[in-house]
């Protein structure tokens, strides 16, 4: 996970998201601050924004910092703050995430991950030989033991995970793109950057 830069939201998502949801909510005296009796009531209308979250971040995952196409059908929204805890949230451009399906399940609506969005540099590094992640030892022990709960909850040193990365680097080492590896592999191309192996 590296540091991901909230982008502004579309010019049409007041309209086709946020009023339609908050209309909804209004409409079942469920106050925008207060968690909704049930989260899987809540109408789905951030998936009208999908797409343009999709394009908005380059296809990169906030969680993998990994590209995925959208064909595939791999791209969801996670609502950083769990819809389940806030409802107003649910229609807020700015509480949203671009997600594999992966993070984003196993983060559900737990409250331990850290947000890519205003993540601090170099929160965490990267043994490029095996992918292996790990928590910068340069944090304070609060710090780092966010990190190690982070790539617990969303299960980033699995070995699929881990094999992925480390692909990408000899990858690069075969071939030497480096904006290929930015583009694709944006965690491994900052990581190899930061240790000076590009």
């Amino acid at each position: 996970m590296i540091p991901v830069t909230l982008q502004p939201e579309p010019a049409d998502f007041d309209a086709r998201v946020r009023q339609p949801g908050l209309i909804w909510l209004s409409s079942k005296n469920i106050a925008v601050n207060s968690a909704p009796p049930k989260a899987s009531d809540l109408p789905n209308y951030w998936t009208r924004s999908n797409k343009q979250l999709w394009d908005s971040y380059n296809g990169v995952c906030a969680y993998l910092a990994i590209y995925f196409k959208w064909p595939t059908g791999a791209a969801s929204t996670d609502h950083f703050v769990a819809k389940s805890k806030h409802a107003g949230d649910a229609y807020e451009w700015r509480n949203y995430r671009l997600s594999c399906l992966g993070p984003n399940r196993y983060k559900n609506k737990f409250n331990d991950v850290l947000d890519p969005i205003g993540l601090q540099a170099n929160t965490f590094i990267l043994n490029l030989a095996n992918g292996k992640i790990r928590p910068n030892p340069l944090l304070t022990a609060v710090q780092q033991e966010t990190a190690r709960k982070t790539i617990i909850r969303l299960k980033l040193n699995s070995p699929e995970h881990n094999e992925m990365r480390s692909k990408w680097f000899f990858r690069y080492l075969r071939g030497k793109d480096e904006q290929i590896l930015r583009e694709l592999s944006p965690f491994v191309w900052y990581e190899a950057q930061r240790q000076g192996l590009l």
